[in-house]
């Protein structure tokens, strides 16, 4: 939990310096109320249009360099929307390595999730609070996905660091799109 809550100080201490105390207070406040939280067991898909059928579980699969992939890939058509899985703040925003285009969002109990390969980011900056659903990017094959299909390297880790399975949150779930349709069918 050290590595959420530095970034927690990290981020008022930043606001404040920049003269916005109000904002680094809201902020704060939001994002301590934030690491308190529990990840949720499942998690909405963040490629539009995407379903739990078309999901499959690439995660340990070997990569070069004897590496192991640490996440899982989610293919979809280029400039397919990817939306915050969850509410938390853009931790960074940029190009990363192997993973090209990238956005890590912080989020409940200080997980962090990381999103790959994006042909393009969201309006959002480092350091701005997102919620669940909030389109952070779109689907392409930047860094070394660039021979690939285009597809969502979609990756979580615990605050130790340590990468977790994304599969096992997203196989009995919906991406954000059918969860608005199923919402408004309800009614």
């Amino acid at each position: 939990m050290a590595r959420p809550r530095l970034l927690g100080l990290a981020l008022l201490v930043a606001l404040s310096l920049a003269g916005c105390r109000e904002a680094a207070i809201r902020y704060n406040t939001r994002y301590n109320t934030l690491l308190q939280e529990e990840l949720p067991r499942t998690l909405p898909i963040p490629v539009d249009g995407v379903t739990a059928s078309h999901l499959q579980n690439t995660w340990g699969y070997a990569r070069d360099g004897g590496r192991h992939h640490k996440g899982i890939d989610i293919f979809a058509p280029r400039n397919t929307p990817v939306r915050s899985a969850t509410a938390g703040i853009i931790d960074f925003k940029g190009m990363k390595g192997l993973g090209g285009q990238v956005v890590t969002v912080t989020g409940p109990g200080g997980y962090r999730l990381y999103y790959a390969h994006l042909e393009d980011f969201g309006l959002q900056e480092a350091g701005d609070w997102v919620e669940p659903g909030e389109v952070i990017g779109y689907v392409g094959n930047s860094g070394n996905a660039a021979i690939s299909s285009t597809h969502l390297h979609y990756g979580i880790y615990e605050p130790s660091g340590r990468a977790v399975n994304p599969y096992t949150y997203l196989k009995n779930s919906q991406p954000f799109s059918m969860q608005a349709e199923m919402q408004t069918a309800a009614k």
